[in-house]
């Protein structure tokens, strides 16, 4: 599919689950790619689709100009917030997305790109699930770059990802800014090494966050691709749709 946005065609594709009725208000998840690569290559990675099957929702899967978009410190220099913008537009107009359903995840630079997001395009996304991807960056370090509206958050970070500190000073300062108590760290069912640490908000919102110690910058659970990390201890898809079944937009 394509759109204009900022003077140039853009492109992203769809999958519609079988039974997908356009009548019906529907949830979607976008998901956002790493740099270099495209949505088609998230696609094939990630396994979303196969999901989207059975729980009857959309998925969409921009792609970024010269493999990338430009998210929190990288990677290019196009206005991919309107892009994203026009692209929620015309998932709510034309594939009558859900309002209160939309959904935003992404590994790497597509999961920075998701906490810029969050928190430029506010009310939009009730939840986002960035995985090896962080709120890190010049603008995150100042304390007013922070979401004005409730956005739930589930992230994923791998130990030996040579960004793990980075993104844990920057799920840090998002919990810090919209006052979040996280738990203390608990064991995984399944795994013998990852915790996971979940936090409730002031504005009603949660932050989840897994930490994977024997993983680097991976997708956890995928199984092809080439940020794929098969032996992670925990499958990320999974996660991440139940992660957003249960959390609707919230109104500020």
């Amino acid at each position: 599919m394509t759109l204009s946005s900022g003077g140039i065609e853009r492109t992203y594709r769809v999958h519609a689950p079988a039974g997908y009725d356009a009548s019906r208000p529907v949830p979607v998840v976008i998901g956002l790619h790493f740099y270099p690569g495209d949505g088609q290559g998230l696609q094939e990675m990630i396994g979303l689709d196969a999901q989207a099957d059975k729980a009857g929702f959309l998925t969409a899967y921009p792609d970024g100009v010269n493999g990338g978009f430009n998210a929190l410190v990288c990677c290019g220099d196009q206005d991919d917030v309107a892009f994203v913008k026009a692209l929620v537009d015309e998932l709510k107009t034309v594939w009558k997305a859900d309002p209160d359903r939309i959904y935003l995840t992404g590994i790497s630079n597509g999961g920075d790109m998701s906490f810029k997001l969050a928190v430029e395009l506010p009310d939009t996304f009730a939840a986002i699930a960035p995985v090896s991807g962080g709120f890190i960056g010049t603008k995150p370090t100042e304390a007013s770059y922070a979401p004005k509206s409730p956005v739930s958050v589930l992230t994923f970070i791998g130990a030996q990802d040579r960004f793990a500190d980075q993104f844990d000073g920057g799920i840090q300062a998002w919990q810090e800014r919209v006052g979040c108590t996280p738990s203390r760290p608990a064991p995984v069912r399944g795994s013998a090494t990852a915790s996971r640490t979940t936090a409730p908000c002031e504005d009603g919102s949660e932050v989840v966050v897994y930490r994977l110690p024997d993983m680097g910058h991976s997708w956890p659970g995928a199984t092809q691709g080439q940020l794929a990390a098969p032996d992670a201890g925990v499958v990320a898809t999974d996660l991440i749709w139940a992660f957003f079944a249960a959390h609707p937009r919230l109104r500020g």
